[in-house]
């Protein structure tokens, strides 16, 4: 599903994003990434999701080969990959109906389409009844849920999720996480960046920890930070 071998990211003379990065995520896992800020977390997610190249090594995800993709095959490959990131990015002139949809108008999607799916994603993440409302009307958990279900509406293999409950409480953010372990249940890969320790703790999946752009530690699951 993600294989990277010998992955490096250089941005210049001496700055390192990451550097000799060797990592498999099979399919349906649940893995957390977690280490201290500006140690290459971002950088990862950045190449996984192909809005950077690696300055060298090989990355693999859902078939694509991510150095060597073509600038106009990216929009397939995202729609492979649900992204969700600590800040919300939602239009506030759209309703929550309105930005998840948005998200099939401009893939082309059919008004049939739409229709279907939008209803449902909001289910899975527990907005049915608030498709009306506007993102200054919901709390930052809902706000986030609305990322969520946009994240789903072609659904993709893989979930990257960076810092997704940075802006939360504690109650949003196990809302949030439970909302990510049903999406897992259904057989989707979840990769997620995260620097809270109690988040980790109580998922017991794998975790990787990154230090000066290298994996350090891989936790198989079952085994969590204490």
């Amino acid at each position: 599903m993600i294989r990277l071998k010998n992955v490096s990211k250089m941005y210049g003379p001496g700055i390192v994003g990451v550097k000799n990065v060797n990592l498999h995520i099979r399919p349906g896992e649940f893995v957390s990434i977690v280490g201290q800020s500006g140690t290459g977390k971002s950088t990862l997610v950045k190449l996984l999701i192909a809005e950077e190249a690696p300055s060298g090594g090989s990355i693999q995800v859902g078939g694509w080969e991510i150095g060597r993709i073509r600038d106009k095959d990216v929009p397939a490959l995202r729609r492979q990959i649900g992204v969700v990131f600590q800040d919300f990015k939602l239009l506030p002139k759209k309703t929550v109906y309105e930005n998840v949809a948005f998200a099939l108008e401009v893939a082309g999607a059919p008004g049939r389409r739409i229709r279907e799916v939008v209803p449902h994603v909001l289910r899975i993440v527990n907005l049915a009844g608030k498709e009306d409302r506007y993102p200054k009307q919901l709390s930052g958990g809902e706000q986030q849920r609305v990322v969520i279900a946009r994240s789903l509406v072609h659904r993709p293999k893989i979930i990257v999720a960076d810092e997704p409950t940075g802006n939360l409480d504690s109650i949003h953010t196990r809302e949030i996480v439970d909302i990510f372990r049903k999406i897992n249940e259904f057989g989707t890969t979840i990769v997620m960046v995260t620097h809270n320790r109690e988040v980790v703790n109580a998922l017991r999946k794998r975790v990787l920890t990154i230090h000066a752009g290298e994996i350090v530690a891989d936790h198989e699951e079952g085994k969590y930070l204490i």
